[in-house]
């Protein structure tokens, strides 16, 4: 263990999985990880490539899916190298570079998708001023509070992560998170703890009165609104977001609150922690890009015009 140290090497504790099972995994990750690639990569490459899409709605969108490729970046060729060579190893530098992008995968989508939300109420309950409120200039200012918050955040966590000296060198997870390095450390972990509550306190309380207050306005004015049709699209719109963020949230509180309780299962812990890392940047681009109207008109003209050419 102490060469172990030494050489800043961690042993993770992979997936329990038969011999037999170990190509159908790596197929199934190296499957969920291309399907990933390509729908997140569609999605930016539309928005950017079309000026019609040039609005506050879709930059602020571009951003989830940059969001989404950090975090499966961060994690899924990891999984795959591991289970094409069976490593159960991990230099501890890579490691926290793995934990910091994870980090900032799971807050920057939960402000994106805040961000998102506060756009969609200016624009159903306040469509008067949309255009004076969302300008280009106040788009930016909210794209960059976002990753500025989200990036200060996470270096506070990492900063009073890495002041620590370790005395450990195995950890219970496939991959790895802030929790996961606070268990390599062995003196008090206190104000890192204080900390990290603060963190998940302050996301959840901000990020989920926001989202839910705005999507409970935009509700109210659906249902207010004499069109049928605008009322049954809107519905229909905060409905699927909804049920995406709800599943992100429940998620993620698991993996959280699992950490908090000695009897939680260790593998369902596994399973959780990598659905929030797979589920969401495979069915963000869908959700949120490939069902709305102007984008998918977009990405079946491009594919008409540039992969499936008339003869």
């Amino acid at each position: 263990m102490d060469n172990l140290s030494i050489s800043s090497v961690l042993v993770l504790h992979r997936f329990d999985i038969p011999s037999e099972t170990v190509i159908p995994a790596f197929l199934f990750a190296s499957l969920s990880y291309m399907i990933i690639l390509f729908c997140n990569l569609i999605l930016i490459l539309t928005i950017v490539l079309n000026k019609s899409l040039h609005q506050p709605m879709y930059l602020i969108l571009l951003n989830l899916p940059i969001n989404d490729l950090i975090g499966s970046s961060a994690l899924l060729p990891q999984v795959i190298k591991d289970l094409s060579t069976g490593s159960r190893t991990m230099q501890y530098s890579a490691c926290v570079a793995q934990a910091f992008f994870l980090h900032i995968y799971a807050g920057g989508t939960v402000f994106i998708l805040t961000a998102m939300a506060y756009d969609r109420y200016i624009a159903i309950c306040c469509p008067l001023k949309y255009n004076t409120v969302m300008t280009n200039a106040h788009v930016m200012r909210i794209i960059t509070l976002v990753w500025m918050t989200i990036f200060i955040i996470i270096v506070v966590v990492f900063y009073l992560l890495l002041r620590l000296p370790r005395c450990r060198s195995i950890m219970t997870n496939p991959y790895c998170d802030n929790p996961s390095l606070l268990t390599l450390v062995c003196v008090d972990t206190t104000i890192n703890n204080i900390y990290g509550l603060f963190f998940v306190a302050f996301t959840q309380v901000i990020a989920n009165g926001m989202v839910l207050y705005t999507y409970l306005q935009i509700l109210v004015a659906c249902f207010r609104s004499r069109r049928s049709d605008t009322k049954a699209k809107a519905l229909q719109t905060c409905a699927t977001h909804l049920i995406v963020f709800l599943l992100l949230e429940c998620l993620g509180l698991f993996t959280i609150l699992s950490y908090r309780f000695k009897n939680a299962s260790v593998h369902l812990r596994k399973f959780m922690g990598m659905s929030t890392l797979i589920f969401p940047p495979t069915l963000n681009p869908i959700i949120y890009g490939l069902k709305t109207k102007e984008i998918r008109e977009k990405v079946l003209h491009f594919f008409r015009m540039k992969i499936l050419p008339s003869s």
